[in-house]
């Protein structure tokens, strides 16, 4: 039993049947208060008028008229149980059904008395009123009550069994229901288990019933989700940043060994320095990126949410990859829609404008074309770029998020593999999405942004 106890469930259960019980007892308490009352207005009504009336007889007509009233009222059949007794000074009887006052009882004092009588042959709780008439005689009328109290009875015992029974049935659904939550619970203890020896694959298994169990399962499998995407993609920068980094750092220690080895001119020096210092900054843009994405998927950039136009952000990145546009003579067209607001961080969306226009440049061919444009998206806003490059296959496509992924048009390329990343990483932060498309030829990468846009006030 004291297993039991600290068991939720069966708390719960028991904790509902006492509410249960207290409130029939509420209930049925009210309900017999009130009808209680009401029997006993009713039966101090009867006796009150019987006195009345025969105080008014022995008022009127003396003790011989207070005699017969008594002796009729006694005789009648109506109220078998009634009682009628009048009595001299000395307790004497003088009329009534009563064979003598019940001195015990209720002694000589007039007004209201409840007591158990003895009245043909059986005894019975009465209720009596006692009055004094002049001369010193004394009158005592009495109604039984022995079925109100009956009924009583019957009340309190149909309660203490409802009690009983409800108690047991609290008892039976608690175990039932601690059967069956227990069920449930050891399925996300034998998950959880699995997960922490290293089973990142497992899931919360949950029906089609959408209760708060399916609801808690389909949370906690998004979140696990999450948690294996982060690790897979810490095991695979992990690697792919062991791989990336081991060629300049190569590069950059075989170059230092020849200048340390052959000594050259001052010049060639200079040219090798300049690898070196080339090798350097690839690092560096490595780490750089790596400590940006890890802060976008922190959260931390939140803070920095404001209502921004992302048209202007848009213009600016345009302004910015002029030179490279031109020198290749790549024809930009640019176009956002007027006073269009957002709510986002402005520099994380303007990296990932950059780094969009980025790719779209350095994909492009030479006199080929490239089109910006800022619109309102029925799920919110889209800051698109089409570029008409080679493009991606189905293939590429799904894994161009991929921290450090390079596709094969892209090997020959200046690059880590951080670009779209970065941009995936920004479009989830401000709970979009980054979404690519064919542009025939070429790429659309399309920064989808759910919140709505809004009219930019007119100033």
């Amino acid at each position: 039993m004291m297993r039991l106890l600290p068991s939720t469930s069966l708390r719960l259960a028991l904790a509902y049947a006492g509410l249960f019980i207290a409130s029939s007892l509420l209930v049925v308490g009210l309900l017999w208060w009130r009808t209680a009352g009401y029997l006993d207005r009713e039966i101090d009504a009867v006796i009150l008028a019987d006195t009345q009336a025969i105080a008014d007889r022995f008022r009127d007509f003396g003790l011989a008229g207070a005699i017969e009233t008594v002796s009729e009222r006694a005789a009648a059949k109506r109220d078998q149980n009634a009682i009628y007794l009048l009595v001299m000074p000395d307790l004497t009887p003088v009329a009534g059904n009563l064979g003598a006052w019940p001195l015990q009882q209720i002694g000589t004092k007039a007004g209201w008395h409840q007591a158990a009588m003895v009245h043909q042959g059986q005894q019975r709780m009465t209720r009596l009123l006692s009055i004094d008439l002049p001369g010193g005689f004394h009158l005592l009328i009495g109604r039984d009550v022995q079925d109100r109290l009956a009924i009583r009875a019957l009340v309190l015992q149909g309660l203490g069994w409802a009690a009983g029974a409800a108690l047991l049935l609290a008892l039976i659904g608690g175990l039932l229901l601690r059967r069956a939550l227990l069920r449930r619970v050891e399925t996300i203890n034998r998950t959880a288990a699995a997960i922490v020896q290293g089973d990142l694959a497992r899931r919360l298994p949950t029906r089609s019933s959408a209760d708060e169990f399916d609801q808690l399962g389909n949370t906690i499998n998004r979140m696990l989700e999450q948690i294996q995407q982060l690790i897979e993609g810490i095991r695979n920068v992990s690697n792919v940043l062991a791989h990336d980094l081991r060629t300049p750092i190569a590069e950059l220690r075989t170059r230092l060994e020849e200048l340390l080895r052959a000594r050259p001119e001052p010049g060639r020096t200079f040219e090798e320095i300049e690898h070196v210092v080339a090798d350097v900054d690839r690092v560096i843009g490595i780490f750089n990126a790596l400590l940006r994405l890890a802060e976008i998927d922190s959260g931390v950039r939140r803070s920095g949410f404001r209502a921004i136009d992302p048209g202007e952000l848009v213009r600016a990145a345009a302004e910015l990859y002029s030179p490279a546009i031109e020198a290749k003579n790549i024809a930009l067209t640019v176009s956002a829609e007027q006073r269009l607001l957002t709510n986002g961080d402005p520099e994380l969306i303007a990296q990932a404008v950059a780094n969009l226009l980025d790719n779209a440049v350095k994909y492009t061919p030479s006199h080929g074309a490239i089109a910006v444009k800022v619109a309102a998206d029925p799920g919110g806003l889209a800051i698109t770029v089409a570029d008409s490059g080679p493009g991606m296959t189905e293939a590429e496509k799904a894994r161009a998020t991929e921290r450090f992924y390079r596709g094969d048009v892209s090997r020959g390329t200046v690059g880590v593999g951080l670009g779209l990343s970065v941009v995936a990483a920004i479009a989830k932060l401000h709970g979009g999405a980054l979404v690519l498309d064919d542009n025939r030829p070429g790429l659309v990468a399309a920064l989808v942004i759910p919140t709505p846009a809004l009219p930019a006030a007119v100033a």
